[in-house]
């Protein structure tokens, strides 16, 4: 180094000593342009940098050092001063490693060592826990650094502090704290990662169960975990306290089980780990360690099939060690409960228990669920209590248990599974006995198959042969179990009296010989008494069944039986049945009391129920029949058997034992409207007899209570299928096929009892209303005639019934009124003479019956043969059939209401039909008796919705608050959404009566009157395609409101009439209105306005003769109406009749007969100069005029039109009309004067009127047909100089294009008429009709081409109307595809000739 170098550097430390680092800098700086290389220039440089703030040329520099001279110190310190600045903690550590592996190079401990200490603050400070074990590892023995750590000497205890190293000498010379610091990181460090993995994986489709997940996860991790080997190492470290030891122990015991049970059992690994954790359990058991975890593991894996086949020792061990946990008193409980001696030496008083040891088991087992032995003890004592349902629900939870351990450790526990199915099945089999045998035998038999001769299983079986009455093959199964414990005065002496009992089902005698032997072991043993009660029971039934004098012997037994046990019921059952059917005389009081007494101790007596039953029925005491049936029910374990298994439905897997219980309860309920108990009921009383006709019907009634008429009309084809002959099922078939609409198939089932009983009043009540029903149905539907004819057989049923049955009188009427009132909104009968008779019939019976209610209100119209019947005549009849209704009804009868409902509602429906100023009483009367139904039944929306009809028009305040009160009790009542729609229209608050109409119509869309109030809105508000739209919706619905279909028919006819489109297609137009008129006509045949509106559609359809015969008969209406009260709007509506009839005539050809209508209505009109009187005259003389022409009279003719234009006067439009039709008129006499007079005519109208289009185009027509090219251009030249817009205004069906384009071809000039179309195309591209005619013309001269690029750039916007008239053009433009577009142009309109000729063309051209 040069002694320039030396300077500089000299003077650089100087300056860093003195902290002038800008000095520093500038020397360390002058040292690197000489000697680029130089370490210590860089170093101090970079220091210099450092303290300067530039971190980053300060890194730059130190990492250069480290590059020249790596195993320099210097730069290394640096540069960890650099990165402890700025916070690097990841690089300084990793910087310390390095500078630690340097000292340990030069054996330098203490350096390394107080390196290492920096470093592992580092880590814990700002470090991850995985970086702190690493660190902390360090201090290990397989570390690479202790070598040179374990040369520090010992720490000094005395004085900690005298050295820099004190915790790495600790950390070296005493690990145990080290290593207890990393298993509690590890440990952290574990579980954490397991929870992150489990919630990071647990979401993923497809992946394992929670439980599966987390093993395979801590499989994952406890395969590498260094934890077993750190616990080894505190267990071996010679520091370690026995309290750490056995705490460790533990801990690893717990790991080994958890990697144990995760591993698969295919893993060879599973084996080597389970037996090193069965060596640590046992180790830790058979020294006594008082560790409950692994205890519990060791009784867990304990394979036995008893608590005492766990060893007694072991057991007491267990309590002394752990005397307070929930399994140590759960074994003092059981062993205190079945007493049992824990050793020879031990007394029972030394494992006495406080309290009850049943109530001890119970409560400790609910904090062990999840133990076997727990599981088994509870289950055990359960079954010891007779409680079967716990002991099986215990049982399935420990079974469960049992799998578990078995898929977890791969070993199988057999003893105890076969403990636990003892338990299953020995409680299945007498719970509720015999519904859940199938399932007690599947226990049964596997018990059996692994321990043959198990008593238990044995007698278990024995005992459901018994049940099933396999007499024989319980017999031995009782001999075998017998066999076993002959010595066991408990279990020996049951199955010796069972194989007895079994006996004397097949051998009387020989059985009761060895009940009696049975008996003589009993009697002498105490505690024993509801043994021998039985047993004595038992062979006095053998005695019983003996028959003749024995049973009196029988009865001898029987009360014997009960002295040892007075609580014994079927003894007293037996009993009851002796004094009942063998005693002389019988004694039923005593047999009752016996019965009451055996059904009282135990609900299981089915015989007793039975009997009890059948008395109570007897003395018609049926709520105790219900008691009965009920605790029958419940003696057999109900809808479930006894076993709750959540929200499944248990009734459809157990057969009932009583089904007459259970068909009484299904009676019971159905009385008391509780259908779907009813239904259930008789569902479980068919299981067991599918054959009983009597359930079935009972089943069909309840399920068409309930509304289930499809598994209504089932059952009771069942029923029907069973009984044919019972004529109650299908009168409920009947009934059922009623409430479901089918209502001719419901006749016909009623039609069919009536065959055999015409006199049932109750069928013939049924058959009236299905008519009545099948009439509304079917004038709903549009069919009049027929529901005219339903409405009267109804009619002609009930006053049949009324005649055979008084007692239904109310209900009768009530039908009648119906029926009369649904007849009145028919305004002309089909068959009225048998209307005449019905409503004759009523009227004979009500008319002297008349109650003070209508007093004064109405009289009868009379019923004379002369005067046709009407409509009216039925509403009076209906009228008073409803006031007769309610006074044959009782005051307080619950119907009150509704009949006064009814009442009030016909009595509305008469007031509407009378004039205005006579009706006040009545509507007084009216609103009286709705108010008095109010009263009754406040809460029912149809009486306020009445109300609020009743002063709709005159009380809209009132009329409001009743509808609202309606929907606030009915709030999806769409009546009356719609109701109170039209009073808000009727009053003009449009915007209210919207949001009600559209309120209505979320709740049914098909209500039809609510879409006919939203088209009435729309017209009021001036949207009348909205309101077309509306109205053509309304009457396509099955809806019956005729003035709906007059509505939408005057509005097409007037969109017709209005429309200044020439080329429209009036036929599409027209024919829903004339099909609509036709459905009016039906249900409105005297409307003079519809016929004469009729007529007018007939004209324009070209149906001439049929408009004149609507009109005729819409004018004799008319005279009829004005002979009457002589109103002017009807003369009005006459003359017009007249002049419509006229015109009609005139297009006949029958001129006599039209100028005759129209003298007639000039003859009536008046002398007013008003506008439509002007019209009509003038409409009268020139039609007057054009007859007289036909008719050859040309000076009548030419006076008549004369007057026509006098009476125009100064019309501008009137006149230039008259004008225009004079001229043609002259024309058509076709002499030259005439002609040239009526284009002279023409002129002078034009030049008067110069935007009178028809006369313009009559007269460019006179002169295309005399080729005057001068008069078209006189006619045109003045309206084609006009501007495009104003000329379309005038011409809005472009006639004169059309008249320019046929002149031009009359000329030849076939190119001038195409250039004119198609410069009028041009100015209006969007004219579908220019189009087509400039296509035409095309096509006419050859061009397809041109002719398909005009038609086809337009096709995809047509509407149907408009695709019909282009296709055939389109076929024959379109060569690929001709034959299909003229099929398509026939599709859409097959009366079309023109359609047919183009394929008919088409066909012969691709010939």
């Amino acid at each position: 180094m040069s002694s320039f170098a030396k300077s500089k550097l000299k003077a650089a430390r100087d300056a860093i000593g003195k902290k002038k680092y800008e000095q520093a800098r500038e020397a360390a700086a002058q040292v690197l342009d000489y000697e680029p290389d130089n370490y210590t220039a860089h170093v101090f440089l970079g220091l210099a940098l450092l303290e300067l703030g530039q971190h980053e040329k300060s890194e730059q520099l130190y990492r250069k050092a480290i590059e020249l001279k790596d195993n320099q110190i210097l730069a290394w310190q640096g540069i960890t001063k650099l990165y402890e600045q700025t916070r690097r903690w990841n690089d300084l550590a990793d910087t310390l490693e390095h500078i630690m592996q340097m000292f340990a190079k030069s054996d330098d401990a203490t350096k390394c060592a107080e390196t290492l200490q920096k470093f592992i603050d580092i880590r814990k400070e700002h470090g991850t826990r995985r970086q702190v074990i690493q660190a902390l590892s360090i201090y290990l023995p397989d570390s690479s650094l202790y070598p040179v750590l374990s040369s520090l000497p010992p720490p000094d205890a005395t004085n900690p502090t005298s050295t820099s190293t004190s915790p790495s000498q600790s950390a070296i010379h005493n690990s145990l704290a080290v290593y207890e610091e990393l298993i509690s990181l590890t440990e952290r460090e574990e579980e954490t990662f397991i929870k992150s993995e489990f919630d990071k994986r647990r979401t993923r489709l497809g992946g394992p169960k929670p439980e599966q997940l987390r093993k395979d996860i801590g499989l994952e991790v406890w395969r590498s975990s260094k934890l077993p080997a750190l616990y080894n190492e505190i267990l071996n470290h010679p520091n370690t306290s026995d309290e750490l030891r056995r705490a460790t122990e533990s801990k690893l015991v717990r790991y080994k089980q958890q990697l144990f049970f995760a591993l698969p059992s295919t893993d060879p690994e599973k084996c080597q780990v389970g037996t090193q954790l069965d060596e640590m359990i046992n180790g830790i058991v058979t020294i006594g360690i008082p560790d409950e975890f692994v205890w519990c593991m060791w009784l867990e894996g304990r394979d036995s099939d008893t608590v005492e086949g766990l060893g007694l020792p072991y057991l007491k061990e267990f309590i002394e060690l752990f005397p307070k946990t929930p399994l140590a008193l759960m074994l003092k409980g059981y062993i205190a409960y079945d007493r049992i001696a824990v050793s020879d030496e031990d007394s029972i008083e030394e494992l006495t228990v406080e309290g009850d040891p049943y109530d001890i088991i119970l409560d400790a087992f609910s904090a062990l669920p999840d133990l076997p032995l727990a599981n088994m003890i509870t289950a055990q004592v359960h079954l010891q209590e007779l409680e079967y349902t716990n002991a099986i629900r215990v049982a399935e939870s420990g079974l469960e248990l049992v799998r578990k351990y078995e898929s977890n450790t791969a070993r199988e526990l057999r003893e105890v599974r076969k403990a636990f199915n003892i338990i299953l099945g020995t409680s299945f089999v007498h719970l509720f006995p015999p519904k859940h045998h199938p399932r007690a035998l599947y226990f049964l038999n596997d018990v059996l198959k692994q321990d043959p001769t198990n008593v238990d299983g044995l007698m278990g079986k024995g005992y459901v042969f018994q049940y099933a009455e396999k007499w024989e093959d319980a017999e031995k199964l009782f001999s075998q179990a017998a066999k076993q414990v002959s010595e066991d005065m408990d279990k020996g002496l049951q199955a010796e009296e069972e194989r007895a009992w079994c006996l004397s089902r097949m051998h009387v005698d020989a059985g009761a010989d060895a009940l009696k032997e049975v008996f003589e072991t009993l009697k002498d043993i105490e505690d024993r008494d509801l043994d021998k009660g039985r047993c004595l029971w038992r062979i006095g039934r053998c005695y019983w069944d003996l028959g003749g004098e024995s049973r009196e012997e029988a009865f001898k037994y029987f009360i014997t039986s009960l002295k040892h046990n007075r609580e014994y019921a079927p003894a007293y059952t037996s009993l009851g049945v002796y004094y009942s059917e063998h005693a002389s005389p019988p004694d039923p009081t005593r047999a009752s009391k016996c019965f009451q007494k055996a059904f009282e101790l135990d609900a299981r007596e089915a015989e007793a129920a039975r009997r009890l039953a059948e008395g109570f029925a007897n003395e018609r005491e049926w709520d105790l029949v219900e008691v009965v049936a009920r605790r029958t029910i419940d003696g057999e374990g109900g809808m479930g058997a006894g076993v709750d298994e959540g929200d499944t439905i248990t009734s459809g897997k157990y057969l009932p034992t009583n089904a007459w219980a259970w068909k009484a309860l299904g009676v019971v309920e159905l009385t008391r409207r509780n259908y779907p108990e009813s239904i259930k009921a008789f569902q479980v009383a068919l299981r067991a007899d599918v054959d009983d006709q009597l359930s079935w019907l009972r089943l069909g009634e309840a399920y068409s209570k309930a509304g289930r008429h499809v598994a209504a009309l089932r059952a009771l084809a069942r029923a029907h299928e069973l009984r044919p002959d019972d004529w109650m099922c299908t009168y409920l078939i009947g009934e059922v096929q009623r409430q479901t609409g089918r209502l001719p198939e419901a006749l016909v089932s009623f039609q069919s009892i009536l065959g055999l009983h015409p006199t049932e009043s109750g069928v013939l009540i049924s058959l009236a209303q299905t008519h009545l029903d099948l009439g509304r149905q079917e004038r709903f539907t549009g069919f009049v005639a027929r529901s005219e004819q339903s409405f009267v057989s109804c009619i002609e049923v009930v006053l049949v019934a009324i005649q055979e049955s008084p007692g239904y009188r109310g209900v009768a009427w009530k039908i009648a009124a119906d029926a009369l009132f649904e007849l009145s909104a028919i305004t002309v009968f089909v068959d009225e003479y048998n209307v005449r008779v019905a409503v004759t019939a009523v009227y004979e019976l009500v008319q002297d019956q008349s109650s003070a209610r209508l007093a004064g209100l109405f009289k009868f119209t009379s019923l004379s043969p002369d005067i046709p019947i009407t409509g009216l005549n039925a509403l009076e009849a209906s009228v008073t059939a409803y006031d007769y209704r309610i006074t044959v009804s009782s005051p307080d009868d619950t119907t009150l209401p509704s009949s006064l409902y009814d009442l009030a509602v016909a009595l509305h429906g008469w007031i509407l039909k009378q004039p205005p100023d006579t009706t006040q009483q009545a509507s007084e009367a009216a609103n009286s008796f709705l108010i008095q139904a109010l009263h009754k039944e406040p809460g029912n929306a149809r009486f306020w919705a009445a109300l609020g009809d009743l002063h709709f028009a005159h009380k809209p305040n009132l009329s409001q608050h009743a509808y609202i009160k309606a929907l606030e009790f009915n709030n999806k009542d769409v009546g009356a959404w719609t109701k109170i729609g039209l009073l808000y229209l009727y009053h003009n608050d449009m915007e209210l009566a919207t949001q009600a109409f559209l309120k209505a119509q979320t709740l049914d869309p098909d209500h039809t009157v609510a879409w006919i109030g939203q088209a009435l809105v729309a017209i009021e508000n001036g949207h009348e395609a909205d309101a077309h739209s509306l109205l053509e919706h309304a009457v396509g619905m099955t809806a019956d409101v005729p003035l709906a279909d007059l509505q939408f028919a005057l509005r097409v006819l007037t969109a017709v009439n209005g429309s200044n489109r020439l080329h429209l297609p009036t036929t599409d137009i027209l024919l829903p209105a004339f099909f609509v008129l036709e459905r009016y006509f039906q249900r409105c045949p005297h409307d003079a306005c519809g016929l004469h509106l009729f007529g007018l559609i007939c004209e324009h359809l070209g149906k001439l003769e049929q408009g004149v015969k609507y009109i005729n008969r819409a004018i004799a209406l008319l005279e009829a109406a004005y002979e009457e009260k002589e109103d002017p709007v009807v003369e009005r509506q006459f003359i017009i009749a007249h002049t419509n009839i006229a015109r009609l005539r005139l297009g006949l050809q029958d001129y006599a007969t039209s100028l005759a209508s129209f003298e007639n209505a000039l003859g009536l009109l008046s002398e007013d100069t008003d506008r439509e009187t002007q019209i009509l005259r003038v409409q009268a003389q020139y039609g007057s005029g054009m007859a007289s022409f036909k008719m050859g009279d040309l000076q009548a003719a030419m006076t008549a039109f004369q007057a026509a234009l006098d009476s125009a006067a100064d019309d501008r439009i009137l006149r230039g009309q008259v004008t225009v039709l004079l001229a043609q008129t002259m024309w058509a006499i076709s002499t030259p004067e005439f002609r040239e007079s009526a284009k002279g005519l023409l002129l002078e109208c034009i030049t008067s009127d110069p935007e009178n289009l028809m006369a313009i185009n009559t007269l460019a027509g006179m002169g295309i047909l005399t080729e005057d090219d001068g008069l078209i251009d006189a006619a045109l030249s003045e309206i084609l100089s006009l501007p495009i817009e104003q000329r379309h205004e005038l011409d809005p069906g472009r006639d004169v294009t059309y008249l320019l384009v046929q002149h031009y071809l009359g000329l030849g000039d076939f190119d001038r008429a195409i250039k004119i179309a198609q410069k009028a195309l041009h100015v209006e591209p969007s004219n579908v009709q220019l189009r087509r005619e400039v296509a035409s013309l095309l096509l006419r001269r050859g061009d397809r081409d041109a002719a398909w690029a005009i038609l086809g750039s337009v096709a995809p916007n047509q509407n149907i109307a408009e695709e019909k008239s282009s296709l055939a053009l389109s076929a024959l433009a379109q060569p690929g595809h001709s034959q299909r577009s003229a099929q398509k142009a026939i599709m859409l309109d097959p009366g079309q000739l023109r359609n047919w000729q183009t394929l008919a063309y088409v066909r012969a051209q691709s010939a």
